[in-house]
């Protein structure tokens, strides 16, 4: 992922509406999609500094969350992606 991807919140967004809409192409289903999400989630907030308000808000709501707490962030993460990609 390039820095211009994370840079704009809505350029992320589009970037995983993409991505989701790829793994349902080939198969993927929801769980899957939300599970890659959390591995995605749990990079980015390892090595990753947030580039926008958006993302800071983010990565301390994923700090404060707990594992599951996090896989819904995550689920709601691609949610929004697909309403990102319906728009």
């Amino acid at each position: 992922m390039s820095n211009t991807v994370l840079s704009d919140f809505d350029t992320w967004k589009q970037f995983l509406a993409s991505r989701v809409e790829q793994g349902k192409k080939i198969g993927l289903n929801d769980e899957t999609i939300s599970n890659l999400a959390y591995e995605i989630g749990s990079f980015l907030d390892a090595k990753v500094d947030p580039k926008n308000d958006e993302e800071r808000v983010l990565k301390e709501i994923w700090d404060v969350g707990d594992e599951a707490e996090r896989k819904t962030i995550a689920t709601l993460m691609v949610k929004l992606a697909q309403v990102q990609n319906h728009s």
